[in-house]
């Protein structure tokens, strides 16, 4: 399937990190031990995890400064694995464009969050984009 399956099989582990609290090797391995990804998937998978993990307070501070009356605390963890995603693939992949980025993030909450939370993400994600523009 490609990145999209790399990018929910990413939003799924993070949201099983961020859930209890471990972020460690351990969890992604046994993660990818049990789920079928082939090598690409992988590859994304174990590169996102780590940029993500060795980037988490840029990531979040850029998600901070764009939530309009909400704290990071607040975000529903599905949400939160999303916007940590597109950020890492728009700060650190040169590779995939912003759109794709900021499109396949909406597709992943419209399918696995609640009714609104693309409305939300795309306002995140803009405000993000807009931010680095300046």
């Amino acid at each position: 399937m490609g990145r999209k399956q790399a990018r929910e099989g990413t939003m799924q582990l993070l949201f099983q990190m961020e859930t209890i609290n471990d972020f460690s090797e351990e969890v992604l391995n046994t993660f990818l031990d049990n789920f079928t990804f082939d090598e690409m998937e992988s590859k994304y998978i174990n590169h996102s995890i780590y940029k993500i993990k060795e980037n988490l307070n840029i990531i979040d501070r850029y998600i901070e400064q764009n939530l309009k009356g909400w704290s990071i605390d607040r975000l529903a963890s599905v949400d939160l694995a999303v916007l940590r995603i597109a950020i890492y693939e728009i700060l650190y992949r040169q590779d995939i464009p912003i759109e794709v980025s900021i499109n396949e993030a909406i597709e992943i909450v419209k399918k696995l969050s609640n009714d609104d939370s693309f409305k939300f993400i795309n306002g995140v994600l803009g405000g993000v984009v807009n931010s680095l523009k300046k």
